[in-house]
């Protein structure tokens, strides 16, 4: 009787072992899967606190990694993608650090622009940040791309964004190849012009365009006008931002020396949407290419 009662337990024993998934394979199945969840990575959650960075992370990440987009990333004022923008929650105008750390991010992406305040904030609270500090030409957009990717684990998208853009920066190269740039400036109502190492110089020498203010007038960055001599500039066009090029010119024809010029008074403008013009991602190659179109009509 013993003997039958001991082996009574035995079966029991497997039985409910089998039931509850605890044989030795079923062990060694459930410590595989426990190992496995361990190191699975923990799940990317970005804030973008910049137009600049929303565009370079809309580029790159997969949905579920983005968790709030800048303020201004619904303003196609401003934004290159805020129609794609709607899909994700946005940030209050001038948000603070508790603003962004609502949405529990892992990861933030600000500008050498951004409040330094706010930085120091959030990377006190443990959570990573990314600050882009080189946006002045496409090589700097590239590496952008690839640093922000690299946070992600998207480098593959990130390549696939950069290989589209080199194809069509070297197909508007052929189609300007031998012309000659159309001379142009870029004035602003708010007292300064760009010159050499802006944005907009990087456009230029993508659309066949002169930047009188970088060639003649010998500016850097965004400067002072210098009014006098600018009058004697050659200015073929003049690139401004608006609806229609009447309404655009039309602040500029109260504003010395821009009142004075020819290019002015005679509507010689180009429009360029407000938010190619100060682009600073990659998206600047549609600035290239819509600026080549309005100077370049025959080569397209």
């Amino acid at each position: 009787m013993t003997h039958l009662r001991q082996l009574h337990i035995v079966i029991l024993l497997l039985s409910g072992g089998a039931a509850m998934g605890l044989s030795a394979a079923g062990l060694n199945s459930v410590g595989a899967e426990a190992r496995k969840e361990a190191e699975r990575p923990a799940a990317v959650r970005v804030v973008s606190q910049t137009v600049g960075s929303d565009e370079l992370l809309l580029a790159v990440a997969r949905p579920e990694q983005i968790a709030a987009l800048s303020h201004l990333s619904r303003d196609a004022s401003f934004s290159a993608v805020a129609r794609e923008a709607t899909r994700y929650p946005q940030l209050p105008v001038n948000g603070d650090a508790e603003s962004a750390l609502r949405y529990s991010p892992t990861l933030v992406l600000c500008a050498d622009y951004s409040r330094t305040e706010l930085v120091t904030q959030v990377r006190r609270a443990g959570v990573q940040v990314i600050i882009f500090d080189h946006y002045m030409t496409l090589e700097d957009a590239y590496a952008n791309l690839r640093l922000l990717a690299k946070a992600l684990g998207t480098e593959d998208k990130a390549e696939r964004v950069i290989a589209s853009c080199e194809e069509r920066v070297q197909a508007l190269h052929v189609r300007l190849k031998d012309r000659k740039p159309v001379r142009v400036i870029a004035p602003s109502v708010y007292g300064v012009i760009p010159g050499a190492e802006t944005t907009f110089q990087d456009i230029c020498d993508h659309a066949g365009a002169e930047n009188l203010a970088s060639t003649l007038g010998k500016l850097t960055g965004h400067a002072a006008p210098p009014a006098e001599q600018m009058l004697l500039w050659p200015i073929d066009r003049v690139v401004v931002t608006g609806g229609a090029i009447e309404s655009a010119l039309r602040p500029f024809k109260e504003i010395p020396p821009y009142q004075l010029m020819a290019a002015v008074k005679e509507g010689r403008a180009v429009l360029l949407p407000s938010c190619l013009l100060a682009c600073v991602s990659h998206y600047r190659v549609d600035a290239y290419e819509e600026l080549a179109r309005a100077l370049h009509p025959e080569a397209f």
